[in-house]
């Protein structure tokens, strides 16, 4: 198994990309920290689901974007489990609206959660990785930033700074033998877009809009993702650091 007595921690976990993820890690042998805000019902049935597959998992709520409820997390996990050597930041918010409609605070709590937390959890782990020599650090990006997608100016800002941090992140731990890497996803069907349309007919319009503009004309599933993921987090991506990755049936290329 290529995560073997590796410990994962998944921010926004519990659903879609997230999900996905911890589930693909669990199988190749990782243990699973399924992190979440809001209820724990879908959390709890991640860890369920990844536990009676055999694998080893637990749930631990925390807002990312607030740095005492980080340090909380990390320092539950280095109890439990040692410390964190893979940390995936996947948790995100997108709400749509015209870049002239969107108030100073919801701006910032874009940025917060998109982008700070990546550096709030980055900067938790790292003394473990320090420590081992070694790490991997994933975050996720979006398709969005190649696009310059309008209706989410606030967005598209924080995904082009998850990729700015992971390069300059990767020129300063490199030397400790972690790895920083960006995956930036396409449009993924997830749970989140139910909710986002409710109209079948709708999301079908959409969903062919997707599938025509990319190379590969279908929609894109959460579990389209979990290669990518397994490779950053492996051995196999020792030596590729600084990168950002598109995931995308062939939507953007760059």
């Amino acid at each position: 198994m290529r995560l073997q007595h590796k410990v994962a921690l998944v921010t926004g976990g519990s659903t879609g990309i997230g999900l996905a993820v911890c589930q693909a890690f669990a199988e190749q042998g990782a243990k699973v920290v399924v992190n979440y805000i809001g209820p724990s019902d879908r959390a709890e049935a991640a860890v369920a689901a990844i536990r009676s597959a055999g694998g080893e998992a637990m749930a631990v709520h925390a807002d990312v974007s607030d740095e005492a409820q980080v340090n909380a997390m990390v320092e539950t996990i280095g109890r439990a489990w040692g410390g964190v050597d893979i940390l995936v930041n996947n948790a995100g918010i997108y709400p749509r609206k015209a870049w002239y409609e969107i108030t100073g605070d919801e701006w910032d709590r874009v940025q917060a959660v998109n982008l700070k937390a990546c550096f709030l959890t980055s900067k938790a782990v790292f003394p473990h990785m320090r420590a081992k020599g070694y790490g991997k650090i994933i975050n996720v990006s979006s398709v969005t930033f190649w696009r310059g997608q309008k209706g989410f100016a606030h967005y598209v800002a924080s995904k082009g700074g998850v990729i700015g941090f992971t390069r300059a992140l990767s020129r300063e731990v490199g030397q400790h033998g972690i790895t920083v890497n960006a995956i930036s996803p396409g449009a993924v069907m997830t749970e989140q877009e139910l909710l986002d349309m409710p109209d079948p007919a709708e999301r079908e319009s959409v969903g062919r809009y997707f599938a025509e503009e990319q190379a590969i004309p279908r929609r894109q599933l959460p579990a389209d993702m979990a290669g990518a993921f397994l490779f950053l987090a492996s051995p196999d991506s020792d030596f590729t650091t600084g990168q950002t990755v598109n995931v995308d049936g062939g939507w953007m290329m760059h």
